[in-house]
């Protein structure tokens, strides 16, 4: 059984139905911005100078919220559809040996394209492979710190769920071209990553556009030629997110 929906059983026909996946395609971006500027917002109520700047150390925050709201959104869809998200994203009983040696041979070379690019693309741009680092990871009271963990907790059932197990399959059927449709959500899917935290900086910027990108290639071409690797990659990006929280025991 397939992880992913296949395009022939997508409906089409309803134009609303048809409009949904490019919704999706942008929403965490545009939820990124939205959760930093609630912050920002409540920052600057508070009289906290440079509230915007100040707004980009709660990034796990913005990116729990934008999670939730995420899930939420993959629910409701889906029952839309007359489906259940676990009815649509789950493990495999039929090709759970396939799928396991699939998914150590792929996360062998998957970790490297995931880890290489954002210190290679930071030494390039700034001189330093830290300064970028330093800029996204700022302290924070222990509270916060301990609530972070919700964001690798709920990122697995958000992020590539939103990219590859609803719109990838769902803009194959509507392009009529998989490669195509690949290719557009494995660009937005890195592409969200400049706005988490949105910092007024180009070389920043161009940093977390660049710096997950060939991941995202990876990953969705390995989940385009075997969906049913979806759930498998799920936890992976929860893990490597832990570790990214991890980081502010270092700080």
């Amino acid at each position: 059984m397939q992880t992913t929906a296949q395009p022939s059983s997508i409906p089409i026909s309803n134009a609303k139905a048809s409009f949904r996946p490019w919704l999706m395609l942008i929403s965490r971006s545009v939820l990124f911005i939205l959760f930093q500027a609630l912050i920002a917002l409540i920052l600057f109520a508070t009289g906290t100078d440079s509230a915007w700047d100040e707004s980009a150390r709660w990034w796990t925050f913005t990116a729990f919220l934008t999670n939730f709201v995420s899930i939420y959104l993959l629910v409701r869809l889906y029952n839309a559809e007359g489906k259940g998200y676990f009815d649509v994203i789950h493990f495999s009983r039929e090709t759970w040996k396939k799928d396991l040696a699939w998914f150590f041979g792929t996360s062998l070379i998957g970790l490297p394209i995931g880890a290489l690019p954002m210190t290679a693309l930071a030494a390039a741009l700034f001189g330093d492979a830290m300064t970028p680092t330093t800029m996204m990871f700022r302290p924070l009271p222990t509270w916060a710190f301990v609530l972070s963990f919700l964001f690798p907790l709920t990122i697995a059932f958000a992020e590539l769920p939103t990219y590859f197990g609803y719109v990838m399959p769902r803009l194959e059927a509507r392009l009529k071209n998989g490669w195509l449709a690949w290719l557009i959500a494995s660009f937005f899917l890195g592409a969200q990553h400049m706005f988490l935290p949105l910092i007024l900086d180009g070389r920043f910027i161009l940093w977390r556009l660049g710096m997950y990108l060939p991941f995202a290639l990876f990953v969705g071409l390995v989940i385009k030629l075997r969906p049913t690797l979806l759930p498998y990659l799920m936890i992976l990006h929860a893990l490597m997110d832990l570790s990214a929280v991890a980081v502010y025991l270092t700080i």
